[in-house]
């Protein structure tokens, strides 16, 4: 299991990575079971070896650890939230790359809080089929379908990006015309790389971003989205850039008895630590 807690090897010099699970879904809206997804992560991870050969990087070279689950089930959202900017901000602290795995896509509020706090030129990549720019959602302003509009009380538009969407309503898609980049599929214009490069760059991916062919197992699945292979060649096309955090959100294993959403996510996983963890993080 790649990623269990284990001592690095001689190799690893540097603090590396902290991976922090939010077992959370009491804001998603359609199917619920993202809470389950940290663990699934895990488990698949028992499929992936640590060598990635087109990287040719391992993680037995890396100091990973594994703070395991926060307790947040049965919190409201802003209190999941503001556990989450707790720990993704000591993680931050030591030198390390935070990794959270959800859990639904609240989560990604609190650790962009805390990377915010570090980092006051933070940008923010967002790979998600859905806008989730809505002021509220069903009463609420805190649901996965309003993190994005959450973000943007955090940092301006011009510090937002979203690659891979495809749905929304017709006001959210007229709200976008203000945010960096929302895009369909996983074109880079210019106007993106200028906002991007060289700042340090918070990484956020919900699963469902991904057509439903190859992950099935989300909450709200749609289709016509990028296949697994073009999602991880894309992490390849950012290795550039500086990723100073970052979550993988929406796993839910309840509807994918196959289990191939959470090895593609095990997967994009071990390639993000292999291209963004100290040693390996491009320096600014």
């Amino acid at each position: 299991m790649f990623l269990a807690a284990r001592p690095p090897t001689a190799a690893a010099s540097e603090p590396g990575a902290t991976l922090l699970g939010v077992p959370y879904d009491r804001t998603s809206s359609f199917r619920r079971g993202a809470r389950f997804g940290p663990a699934a992560i895990r488990w698949a991870s028992q499929s992936i070896e640590s060598y990635s050969p087109v990287l040719n990087r391992d993680l037995e070279d890396l100091a990973v650890v594994d703070r395991g689950d926060l307790d947040v089930e049965s919190l409201p959202p802003e209190a999941m939230i503001a556990a989450v900017e707790g720990r993704v901000g000591e993680a931050a602290a030591s030198g390390s790359l935070p990794v959270t795995l959800g859990g639904d896509h609240t989560v990604s509020v609190g650790a962009v809080r805390a990377l915010a706090a570090r980092h006051p030129d933070l940008r923010v990549l967002i790979l998600d089929a859905h806008l989730d720019l809505r002021e509220a959602y069903d009463g609420s302003r805190w649901s996965h379908a309003t993190t994005t509009r959450r973000l943007l009380a955090i940092l301006p538009a011009d510090r937002v990006a979203i690659l891979g969407v495809r749905s929304g309503t017709r006001e959210e898609f007229a709200g976008a015309q203000s945010l960096l980049a929302a895009h369909p599929d996983f074109h880079l214009p210019h106007v993106l790389w200028t906002g991007l490069e060289g700042a340090p760059l918070y990484l956020s991916v919900d699963i469902d971003v991904v057509d439903p062919s190859a992950a099935p197992g989300v909450g709200n699945p749609e289709p016509a989205g990028p296949t697994a292979a073009e999602l991880l060649e894309l992490l390849r096309i950012l290795a550039p850039l500086t990723v100073v955090g970052m979550d993988l959100v929406e796993v839910a294993p309840p509807y994918d008895p196959s289990g191939r959403t959470a090895v593609l996510a095990a997967t994009v996983i071990r390639e993000a630590l292999l291209t963004w963890a100290p040693p390996y993080r491009p320096q600014t």
